[in-house]
């Protein structure tokens, strides 16, 4: 199956869920999106809250029973998202500056995921469907939030190679 067929087949499954979501009573769905929306995002927020900031800048995972980084450990080079755990954990804690130096991508990961738990909490204590107004507002800057995301990520990942690797620093 190529991309296009691909994309219009999620397109019209997304297009029969927003159908059916419609068709139940509003209040309800919108708490019930809510609750769908919020929980991941609080869980993340809250064990980045419970776990303590590896003082390496990159590890933190470990504290949740997880192996080290397949990559970091074969080649020495950190993965796209190194030290991401460890810069929520520092957001979690209110760490700004800390996670900023740390892993500057993760400020928008925390951020959208602050911003989901927010979106989330306020459906279910409200049922006014704000989930809907924020997917409208990200359908309308798709390609510029896809940008924002890839080229943050690979940012991200080139900074936290050159603070792992001074010697590869010309500065």
């Amino acid at each position: 199956m190529n991309v296009d067929a691909f994309a219009e087949r999620v397109n019209g499954g997304i297009d029969e869920l927003a159908k059916w979501v419609d068709s139940k009573p509003p209040l309800l769905m919108n708490r019930a999106v809510g609750l769908i929306l919020g929980l991941p995002s609080w869980t993340v927020i809250g064990i980045a809250a419970y776990l303590t900031p590896a003082a390496k800048g990159y590890g933190t995972h470990l504290q949740l029973g997880l192996g080290e980084c397949t990559m970091l450990h074969i080649t020495g080079y950190p993965c796209p998202m190194c030290g991401m755990t460890t810069t929520f954990t520092l957001f979690a804690h209110l760490r700004v500056l800390d996670a900023l130096l740390n892993q500057p991508f993760g400020l928008v990961l925390f951020s959208a995921t602050l911003a989901a738990a927010l979106i989330g909490l306020g459906d279910v204590l409200t049922g006014r469907g704000l989930w809907r107004a924020a997917l409208r507002w990200v359908d309308r800057r798709e390609q510029r939030i896809a940008s924002v995301l890839l080229f943050g990520m690979l940012g991200g990942w080139i900074y936290k190679i050159f603070m792992m690797h001074p010697e590869l620093r010309f500065w």
